[in-house]
């Protein structure tokens, strides 16, 4: 694992363009085996995740094209043939999605060991199998694995999941895409990631309703085309460095071609005292002096935060707020209404004098205003936590260093280089 060292103390100023969301980048890879033909996607991040499919593709004997330096990739699958080589790779969540077209394209996939991603809690397989079994699906338990197999084509079908799950939701539409018929799924996730991948899907001539909404309903067709694809800004990477730049003092202008997608974002952010302006595809957060968290109208309450599925304020960007009200004068609430086992880190903060007390596992109030030094810290291994840490961190003078913060390489291609482009001190330490 990687350390992080930073030493703290600067304004972060400047401008940046944030990488693609991984979590739009990965189903959309999975879904390049649905076709034959070529797929051109244009701004694909240089992260692990990513690395690891390409590297299966290359393996079933895809033939793939990729030029990191500039986030081109050109892959036709028509040479996938080897079938011993149809592997989930191991340490990260969405290698699941690999399942519905590893099972359209040769018939049968394997599940082996556990599917991992970060560390936030139980993460089930359960909804996974449930939609496949729905499609027609047959699991048989093998020794170490679980054997999934499809006689003929997916058959189409209507499900209702349990929550909106945004896996669960972009297996069901792999699945429907590809299935004899018209399918509905009830309690769809929404979330932009999983509305881009939607889009994705049209481009290559799926047909689908509803994305964006918690009613998806597809249409099966006989074959799906090539495509020309340009991913869009992360949103979890555009509101990171806007925190970045009003933690540290400064102002951090992002690229941003969503705004839309910020109304609520951007009404977190003006519960530290932060307001978020945008202008001409550009995004900047300024803090009218220091940090301090607006107290409620409601006098024997809390000021709080609460994250949920989309369209709530997601969960991911949860660890960053922390951050923010770790460094900001008064009280916060923060309410993951998600994972059991996100919150856990915050205990970390105190390293830093920080006071930050869990509730429960869903809960945390910060209470700022204190003292804070550089400190030695661990991340668990969860992305955004890792950038919370470092986020605080350069919020203080001195050197701190964020230990196992390698996460941050699953999802940011070249954050650290931005952040020093911005006036950061901070390196990599292997």
């Amino acid at each position: 694992m990687s350390n992080l060292i930073v030493r703290g103390g600067r304004r972060l100023t400047g401008r940046v363009r944030p990488s693609a969301n991984k979590n739009a980048v990965l189903p959309i890879l999975c879904a390049t085996l649905l076709t034959d033909e070529e797929v051109i996607l244009r701004g694909v991040p240089d992260i692990t995740d990513a690395r690891k499919i390409l590297e299966l593709f290359e393996a079933l004997g895809s033939r793939v094209e990729m030029d990191f330096a500039t986030g081109v990739l050109k892959v036709c699958h028509a040479g996938a043939t080897n079938v011993s080589a149809a592997r989930l790779p191991e340490g990260m969540r969405s290698s699941i999605m690999l399942i519905p077209p590893l099972i359209a394209r040769f018939g049968e996939a394997r599940l082996e060991g556990e599917v991992k991603g970060c560390t936030l809690g139980a993460r089930e397989i359960d909804p996974h199998i449930e939609v496949f079994q729905t499609f027609g699906v047959r699991v048989e338990g093998e020794e170490g694995a679980l054997a999934l197999f499809r006689d003929g084509l997916f058959r189409p079908a209507s499900h209702w999941l349990d929550y909106a799950s945004v896996t669960t939701t972009e297996n069901f539409a792999l699945c429907a895409v590809m299935a004899a018929g018209s399918s509905l799924l009830m309690n769809a996730a929404s979330e932009p990631h999983v509305q881009e991948f939607c889009g994705f899907l049209k481009l290559m001539g799926a047909r689908i309703q509803g994305e964006g909404t918690s009613r998806l309903a597809v249409t099966g067709v006989e074959k799906l085309g090539g495509a020309d694809y340009t991913f869009a800004e992360d949103f979890h990477e555009i509101a990171t460095f806007l925190a970045l730049g009003a933690i540290t003092g400064g102002q951090i202008t992002v690229k941003n071609a969503q705004p839309e997608m910020f109304p609520l974002i951007d009404r977190t952010f003006g519960k530290f005292g932060v307001t978020v302006t945008h202008e001409d595809g550009w995004s900047t957060a300024t803090a009218d002096g220091p940090l301090r968290i607006k107290p409620p109208f409601t006098s024997y309450i809390l000021q709080k935060v609460e994250a949920a599925p989309w369209p709530y304020l997601p969960v991911d960007l949860l660890p960053i707020f922390v951050a923010l009200g770790a460094c900001a004068e008064g009280e916060m609430l923060y309410w993951n209404k998600v994972y059991e086992g996100a919150l856990g880190w915050t205990s970390e903060l105190a390293k830093f004098g920080a006071h930050a007390l869990q509730c429960d596992p869903h809960r945390v109030i910060t209470f700022g205003g204190k003292q804070l030094g550089p400190a030695k810290v661990e991340s668990p291994y969860i992305i955004r936590v890792s950038i919370a840490l470092m986020m605080v961190a350069a919020s203080i003078e001195g050197q701190s260093t964020i230990l196992n913060a390698d996460p941050i390489r699953r999802a940011h291609p070249h954050f650290v280089e931005n952040l020093i482009a911005m006036g950061a001190d901070v390196e990599w330490a292997d």
